[in-house]
């Protein structure tokens, strides 16, 4: 049994140690690829883009779509996961109550998909990210490694997709339509949304406005 103790310790100690490394690493090298990019079958088309060359009514749009706490919370949103639990054990559709944060340490380190496992490290990888990173890079990173759309990661590529113009020309509305499909980008149109979509992107749009009015996106510019 001492064997297999010392095998455990080693080997937790070493994921902590190449976690801490791969965090650093990431707070000033652009990541290069993700899990979920690697297993896409559909390819990949990205085009890293430093913060300050995305419009601000991108940040603010999924501020407003995603996570309206992103600037007071310290990477989880308490009474969202509270939430997110007691709708679930009403039945119907499973949904969750992950932040920006939480989504971004999930798309950089981790892969798509649930389990009790991969959730606790996702909480992990959350907290080293809100320490070490900060706001405005966690923000910075999860606009260039969210899906976008089919085979398309990142605002930059999606903003070309869709628009064909860099992010940094983003209107307000066409933000909020980008923001509008990132939580299932293969299946939302961006581009010419209809019904429920189109007017979610309206309300996001709207929505766009009280995030500069209150504020909460001032965590990513200070």
């Amino acid at each position: 049994m001492r064997w297999l103790t010392r095998f455990l310790l080693y080997l937790v100690g070493g994921f902590i140690v190449l976690s801490l490394l791969l965090v650093v690493l990431f707070k000033f090298v652009p990541v290069p690829v993700t899990a979920t990019m690697l297993m896409d079958e559909n390819g990949i088309t990205k085009d890293w883009t430093s913060l300050s060359n995305i419009d601000r009514s991108m940040v603010a749009a999924v501020i407003a779509a995603e996570d309206g706490k992103f600037c007071t919370h310290d990477g989880f949103d308490r009474e969202a996961i509270e939430n997110a639990i007691r709708r679930n054990a009403e039945g119907g559709r499973i949904r969750g109550g992950s932040t920006i944060s939480q989504q971004t340490a999930k798309n950089v380190f981790l892969w798509q998909g649930g389990g009790y496992f991969r959730k606790g490290l996702e909480a992990w990888f959350t907290f080293l990210i809100e320490q070490i990173w900060g706001k405005r890079r966690i923000m910075e990173v999860y606009l260039n490694v969210a899906e976008t759309g089919i085979g398309t990661y990142g605002v930059e590529a999606g903003a070309r997709r869709y628009f064909n113009i860099s992010a940094g020309s983003l209107s307000r509305l066409q933000a909020a339509r980008m923001a509008a499909a990132l939580p299932l980008p293969k299946e939302r149109s961006v581009k010419n949304p209809g019904g429920w979509l189109a007017r979610y992107g309206n309300t996001i749009s709207a929505r766009i406005g009280v995030v500069g009015r209150d504020g909460l996106d001032t965590c990513v510019y200070d």
